[in-house]
């Protein structure tokens, strides 16, 4: 597996198993009383990072995700923490519900609002910088999902491909532009050193089971 720039390893992988590993994360996040737990869900782009983050929910009755691609729509690929903390994680550890609509959202005439209902037993924020460190102290426990570089790279410009409608030559020189500020900006973070699990995402394990490589 190839990590990507100044990544380095947690060590040896373990298979704990959903419902173990489960058990651990909440374990991990604690009993907050009057909000929920909250969970971010960190990785490089591409490194399946919203499915895992789905398997996880799915197996955490009562809990919602919440995507940073949506808080960053239009706005800054990596400039948005003030969003995220005033929008989304301060009212959710203050046991409010979340009706964020993001000045961009208004601004390009985007229907909707990022909700969350107050009462969730937990919230998932996945992507791209979740758990930056200046929006640390706001999560219960973070999870890094680890990934081969080039692998991501390759089911990235699929996905892109599927999502986007584009041509092959303009996805990646979108993703190219993304990677100029992704790399430097986990290189200067470092998130997967404050994670209290890492676990196995793109080209790494068997599709469908959980991999740690390490505990709390």
């Amino acid at each position: 597996m190839l990590l990507g720039p100044d990544e380095t390893s947690a060590g040896e992988w373990h298979e704990p198993g959903w419902d173990d590993f489960v058990a651990s994360v909440l374990a991990a996040a604690g009993t907050p009383a009057g909000r929920p737990l909250l969970i971010a869900v960190d990785g490089r782009g591409g490194s399946g990072k919203t499915t895992f983050a789905e398997q996880l929910s799915r197996r955490i009755p009562g809990s919602a995700i919440v995507h940073t691609d949506d808080v960053a729509w239009w706005h800054s690929r990596f400039d948005w923490s003030d969003l995220m903390a005033g929008g989304i994680l301060e009212p959710l550890r203050a046991g409010a519900a979340v009706r964020l609509r993001p000045p961009a959202w208004e601004r390009r005439g985007r229907d909707g609002r990022i909700e969350v209902p107050a009462g969730c037993r937990a919230v998932l924020v996945e992507g791209v910088g979740a758990s930056r460190r200046d929006l640390a102290h706001l999560f219960d426990v973070a999870i890094w999902v680890r990934s081969d570089y080039v692998e991501a790279e390759r089911l990235g410009l699929l996905r892109d491909l599927g999502l986007k409608g584009v041509d092959p030559e303009t996805a990646k020189r979108e993703w190219d532009e993304w990677m100029v500020e992704e790399n430097p900006f986990l290189s200067a973070d470092r998130p997967w050193e404050r994670a209290g699990f890492v676990v196995a995402g793109t080209g790494v394990g068997t599709p469908g089971t959980v991999l740690t490589s390490k505990r709390p």
